[in-house]
């Protein structure tokens, strides 16, 4: 990190004490072994077997394209009701960092006196490094987004997710002099061996309570209207600094949201804070 004014910090991992399996992974494995015994004690009972297995895999697959879904594990979708009670929001802001277009989210943030958590690909961090420490400079927050954002992440297995994780907290580490607390998927999208990761990293899977969908539609009023639509406290809105759709003029679709919905918040006698300020006990 040549550019970097920080100085490199181990990124050391906390070892909790112990690790509990959700509910339905526990379940799965319990049932892969009935059916296992099933299908070698009881006659005729294999197809029944190997139907009750892919079943449950088409179940546990369903659940980790659901990126809002808990059943792989904990996942914050709303901020606490401690943050809940202080009329905060959280919007956060996903695969830059752009040199293009984050600056210019940063002065609108500014202008409404609002902050915003940056979901960051490591790697964009390593190549825009003054630009990351610009973020932390004005108030807001860096947190995890994998090294790579890889297409392929949610069929990693421990190996895999812990390279991609662990290599993209070191780099956030490096540049920024803090280390990343929450964590987002790409596109939301994981399987059963992500949560134990997570565990063991420190690191808490962030979500949202709505999208815009703003990396495929270009029309403002539509992205708004999704984020805003029974906006109340304890929101966590998702939008996109990087890949992010453009508008018919060219613009980043989000320098034409944000304006209105900070706005909006401001209307609503809501404050937007990083997450780890909406997550302080």
């Amino acid at each position: 990190m040549g550019e970097s004014g920080a100085m490199p910090q181990a990124v050391a991992p906390p070892h909790p004490e112990s690790w509990s399996w959700p509910p339905m992974v526990r379940a799965s494995v319990g049932l892969h072994l009935l059916a296992l015994g099933a299908a070698v004690a009881v006659p005729g009972a294999l197809p029944w077997a190997v139907a009750a297995i892919v079943l449950n895999h088409v179940l546990i697959t369903a659940a980790g394209l659901a990126p809002r879904s808990s059943l792989l594990g904990q996942n914050l979708t709303r901020l606490p009701p401690a943050a809940v009670a202080r009329r905060e929001v959280a919007i956060t802001i996903d695969d830059g960092p752009d040199p293009e277009v984050t600056p210019q989210v940063l002065d609108l943030l500014d202008a409404h006196g609002q902050r915003a958590t940056f979901f960051c690909i490591a790697e964009r961090v390593a190549a825009h490094p003054a630009l990351a420490r610009e973020i932390v400079a004005r108030g807001h927050s860096i947190q995890n987004h994998t090294a790579s954002h890889r297409h392929n992440f949610s069929l990693l297995g421990p190996r895999g997710f812990e390279a991609e994780i662990s290599r993209a907290q070191q780099v956030l580490c490096d540049v920024t002099g803090l280390r990343p607390t929450c964590f987002r998927a790409p596109a939301g999208l994981r399987n059963p061996f992500l949560a134990p990761v997570l565990h063991r990293m420190g690191l808490s899977l962030v979500s949202w309570t709505r999208r815009g969908f703003d990396t495929r539609e270009g029309h403002a009023a539509t992205v708004l209207a999704r984020l805003a639509r029974d906006l109340r406290a304890g929101d966590i809105l998702l939008l996109h600094d990087g890949h992010a759709a453009r508008t018919a003029d060219g613009r980043a679709v989000v320098l034409d949201v944000l304006p209105p919905l900070l706005a909006r918040i401001r209307t609503n006698g809501l404050r937007a804070v990083t997450l780890p300020e909406a997550l302080a006990a």
